[in-house]
């Protein structure tokens, strides 16, 4: 075998032998894990590392990349504080979203203030339409009491002496009077109910409105900047 041949196989053995002498700490070591105390120290360990049981710790494997992040150990009472806290600001995102999937259905349905003012007017004039039947009503209840007063007028002077039938047909005419009365009197409050309805959204669709139109706004300086900037 020549001189050649033989420095070949040597350097062939030493490279194995350093690979071989490379991979047994590795393989009996595992990870490397790495951490920063609450000192502000940089610590590293071939196993969990006790002084930041309390903080976030990285698992390294042998080229150094992550394999992965360990939270710090929590007590009982922490993981439970740590838990509300998530479902705190789970329920807080989704207000969030829900809030502004509502502005979106809200702008779609009314694009400008004179839908809104549309609506609100046809809202306005159901309550205006309910409340005339209401009184429509009371008129008729108004002509039978005149009826039922010129029967009276036979019993004037002992009107105890009027029949059952009329009496309770006056007891009648008298309660379903009052009962319209109240329903009129309820149909003013939910008038103002519906402004009032009417008034917050539109006060919260001026925002959006506004919102909308920003963009526009803001971009057309800056296009003007950049071929100012250009010339």
């Amino acid at each position: 075998m020549s001189k050649s041949a033989w420095i070949m196989g040597g350097v062939l053995l030493a490279t194995l032998g350093a690979e071989f002498a490379w991979a047994q700490p590795q393989g009996s070591g595992g990870g490397i894990y790495t951490c920063v105390d609450r000192n502000g120290r940089r610590l590293t360990a071939d196993r969990p590392i006790q002084e930041c049981l309390d903080r976030e710790q990285r698992e390294l494997g042998p080229s150094g990349i992550v394999r992965r992040q360990i939270g710090p150990s929590l007590t009982e009472q922490e993981r439970a504080a740590q838990d509300a806290q998530r479902r705190k600001e789970a329920e807080a995102r989704s207000r969030e979203v829900e809030e502004r999937r509502r502005e979106r259905v809200l702008t779609a349905r009314y694009p400008d203030k004179a839908t809104h003012d549309a609506e609100r007017a046809v809202a306005i004039q159901l309550v205006d339409d309910v409340t005339a039947t209401a009184e429509k009503r009371i008129v008729e209840l108004r002509q039978q009491q005149k009826a039922f007063d010129v029967e009276m007028e036979f019993y004037k002077r002992d009107p105890s002496k009027a029949p059952m039938v009329l009496r309770r047909k006056i007891a009648e005419n008298e309660d379903s009077i009052a009962e319209q009365q109240r329903f009129i009197a309820g149909q003013d409050q939910e008038k103002r109910r519906v402004h009032q309805r009417f008034d917050t959204e539109l006060a919260q669709l001026r925002k959006l409105w506004d919102a909308q139109r920003q963009p526009v706004s803001t971009i057309a300086p800056a296009s003007e900047a950049a071929s100012s900037g250009a010339r």
